[in-house]
């Protein structure tokens, strides 16, 4: 981590920092130290995954409207869906359609 002088936003229930620094470039002004190595960021809590993306200026904990209440748009009983990317459970569209290439299998004939 480097060593400027940094702003902890918010410790919230999960045991998530999120620091802020004012000076920084616009690509690396906000980020996150999570509390486990294998944490979910799938886990992140909308009004704070809205902040830690740009989408919204204040963070959760100034916004009166993130405050006390979800978006007109959001989900009131949405449950957290678990990141499955590399896993059995990801996405995996059907196609019908035969596929072009072929993986190569080798084959080698038997010497006499």
């Amino acid at each position: 981590m480097s060593t400027i002088t940094r702003t902890i936003r918010n410790l919230r229930k999960i045991g998530v920092k999120d620091y802020f620094h004012q000076l920084l470039y616009i690509v690396r002004t906000r980020w996150v130290d999570y509390k486990m190595h294998d944490f979910d960021s799938a886990q992140i809590e909308p009004g704070w995954h809205a902040w830690i993306s740009y989408m919204v200026d204040k963070a959760p904990s100034e916004d009166p409207v993130i405050r006390y209440q979800r978006r007109p748009w959001e989900d009131r009983d949405a449950k957290t869906i678990p990141n499955y990317t590399l896993t059995r459970g990801a996405y995996k569209p059907y196609c019908s359609v035969k596929s072009k290439i072929a993986m190569w299998e080798p084959y080698a004939v038997d010497r006499k």
